[in-house]
Parts: structure tokens; sequence; C-alpha cells
């Protein structure tokens, strides 16, 4: 498997591990340091749409979803942050990929594939070093298992895969679907919503699906992928 230099990869990933250094020293309480984590997140984000612009805003897009899933399921406040911070941050993996394979435009073959299958595994490891990310980096490390067991970098399957990954792997998917020569974002979301429920019990946790999709038949699909403020 091939991967850059420690040279070139550092010179991408070293500002932005100097941006979690300063967040993971905050020292503040539990309401106050959720505020200033999610902002500072974001910050790193911003960081990330610049080093990989074919993807700007897909990880705030990911994050709105996968919060509007988390709340639907009544999740304790401390697992909804953590799972913004996941879904901000899911493909930091990416950075340690070789450079042609960052544009998202690379025709892959086999090795290829491969290759990128390891970035969710790249991604737990980058941010392994940070407490503050223990329970989001869990949630990154599995986001693209499937539900049959299917899918990678571990091969988890069902329950055994993490409750927040199965919520991120939804809100991934929902928010990266393009719908070709459809331009109305209505339209582009019920169309996305139909392949969830296609995918959900091989791709997906259905349990997620079926949340997600009562969720947006009980509330206004626009606002879907606007972020959130927890």
């Amino acid at each position: 498997m091939h991967v850059d230099s420690t040279a070139q990869i550092q010179s991408a990933i070293l500002p932005i591990q100097n941006m979690l250094k300063k967040i993971d020293r905050l020292h503040l309480p539990s309401a106050s340091r959720h505020d200033l984590e999610s902002m500072l997140v974001r910050q790193v984000t911003r960081e990330l749409d610049r080093l990989l612009p074919w993807q700007a805003g897909h990880g705030e897009s990911t994050a709105a979803v996968a919060v509007h899933i988390g709340q639907a399921m009544r999740l304790h406040q401390e697992v909804l942050h953590q799972l913004q911070l996941a879904a901000l941050l899911h493909d930091i993996g990416l950075l340690i990929l070789p450079a042609h394979l960052q544009t998202g435009q690379e025709s892959l073959d086999a090795d290829a594939y491969t290759t990128i299958q390891n970035h969710p595994r790249f991604g737990s490891i980058l941010l392994e070093p940070f407490p503050f990310l223990r329970e989001a980096t869990v949630m990154i490390a599995h986001h693209h298992e499937q539900w049959d067991g299917s899918g990678y970098p571990y091969g988890l399957r069902g329950e055994f895969i993490p409750l927040g990954s199965r919520i991120l792997a939804v809100a991934d998917a929902f928010a990266a679907i393009q719908v070709p020569r459809v331009h109305d974002r209505s339209r582009r979301d019920r169309v996305a919503l139909r392949i969830l429920q296609v995918a959900a019990g091989t791709q997906f946790d259905p349990v997620m699906v079926e949340t997600f999709v009562r969720y947006c038949m009980e509330t206004d699909p626009i606002h879907l992928s606007e972020p959130l403020l927890l």
C-alpha cells in the first residue's frame, strides 16, 4: 500500500494537529467546553475544506444530519457532542492518502480503492492522541463499516459496529449522494432518502434509516444539512 512521503504528510497534517492540541488543553466547565470545542473543531474543518476542496462543506452537512438523527434517538448531550465532532472530522484520514487520491477525481483501480479504504483507520490514528476526541475517534474508525459486514476497514457487522458509527454512516451517505440533473433541493433529498431505504439492512442499520426517514417526514427537510450548534 502506497502513501505519500513523511514530509508531504506532515506539511498537511501538522497545522491541523497543532490546532487540535490547543483545543485539547482547554480546561473549562462541560457546557462551555462543548461550545468552544465545536467552534474550534469547525476551524479545523475549514482547514480540511481548504486542503480537500472537492468536498468542501461535506463535514458540516454530515454533522447536521448526524445530529438530527441523534436527537431523534434522544441520545445524551455528551454523545451528541462527540457525534458532531466525529462528523465534522470524519474524512480527516484522507490527508494521509497519496496526493493523487485526495482530489476526488482519480479513476480507481483495485490497489487505489484498497488504499482509500484505509482512510477511516488513518483518521482514527491521527485523532487518537487527543483525549477530548476519544469517543469521536471510535466513531470515525468505523464509519464505513456496513450492517451486513461487507464494509471496511475491519468488516464489523450489525450491532458490533458502534452506534455513533452507524449514525455517521447514514449521515455521510445522505450528505454525499449526488442526483444527476436534479437541482431542486427537496427533490434531491427525497431521492437520497429512497436510496438509503433501499440500502437499509445491507449497507445501513435499518433502525438508523427508519429513524432518519421518520424525522424527515415530521420536519422541514430543506434545513436538513444546515449547521447545528449544540
